[in-house]
């Protein structure tokens, strides 16, 4: 199983020193927050772009794609009343298709819970109407350019559309389009009336990522969340993409966060039988 951690876990580190320190950690990936690198991607230039790719593979890694999509530019909203930034939203979301490939990605992550929210009197079959209509564009150029966009399901609070893999699975069912997959978040998954390994099982055809957290927001084996029957699962279904460990406390310190998440993994992916060791 190839494992990757999420760019913003490294807060004021540059590009180049964290490229430098996840692989020498072991990793083989790294997913970028596009809102890390630039406010709007589009004011990065084709050169930069290269750069910013040269660097990854330099040291080795592979830019696995994009999470944390629509954090920025500020304003955007894919199931507004609003056609206009509706619209305009659906062309940022097309403008991040071209920067992920431009950096050799084959993901991008479409949570941004803020983005998606359910209008005030409104309802979700309105909701789900507008999210379909603005994210197809982007979805006909993710064909073309070797993309699967990935709808995460988010529970409450932190969303109020697409909750579970069931709903987003409706909504590929909806879309019927075939760059539209879905994520397999732990942390969120963790939320759900069933087992994870059974989520992993019933919808295996439509997860085109993972990401790596505990139930409690840190990472890979620093909380109760069991890994082994997860990576168990996952082998069982023939999951062949990167595993990224994306957490939202970032304590002590990036340093440690990467190595005690990845050692983990590792002993749950090795050892299956075996008590991994937790912090």
């Amino acid at each position: 199983m190839r494992f990757a951690i999420c760019n913003e876990t490294f807060q004021n580190w540059t590009w180049e020193d964290t490229c430098r320190f996840v692989a020498s950690t072991g990793y083989e990936g790294i997913e970028v927050a596009p809102f890390t690198l630039a406010e709007d991607v589009r004011t990065l230039g084709e050169r930069r772009r290269a750069e910013l790719r040269a660097v990854a593979e330099g040291a080795g890694l592979t830019i696995v794609g994009l999470h944390w999509l629509l954090v920025s530019p500020k304003g955007l909203s894919l199931t507004t009343e609003d056609r206009a930034v509706r619209e305009a939203t659906s062309q940022y979301l097309q403008s991040l298709v071209d920067f992920c490939a431009d950096l050799g990605g084959r993901v991008m992550v479409l949570g941004s819970p803020a983005q998606r929210r359910i209008p005030q009197g409104g309802t979700a079959q309105d909701a789900a109407e507008r999210f379909c209509d603005a994210i197809r564009p982007a979805l006909d150029l993710a064909l073309q350019r070797g993309i699967r966009i990935c709808i995460e399901p988010l529970p409450p609070p932190e969303a109020d559309f697409i909750l579970t893999l069931e709903e987003a699975h409706g909504i590929l069912a909806r879309l019927n389009h075939p760059a539209a997959y879905t994520i397999l978040d732990v942390k969120s998954a963790s939320a759900e009336n069933e087992p994870i390994p059974s989520l992993i099982r019933k919808f295996a055809g439509s997860i085109a990522h993972v990401h790596a957290n505990d139930a409690n927001r840190r990472g890979p084996g620093f909380g109760d969340t069991d890994f082994v029957p997860i990576l168990a699962a996952l082998r069982e279904v023939g999951y062949s993409g990167f595993v990224s460990v994306e957490v939202f406390d970032y304590s002590p310190d990036p340093q440690t966060i990467a190595r005690t998440a990845l050692a983990y993994l590792h002993a749950a992916e090795d050892d299956p039988q075996a008590s991994c060791t937790k912090l």
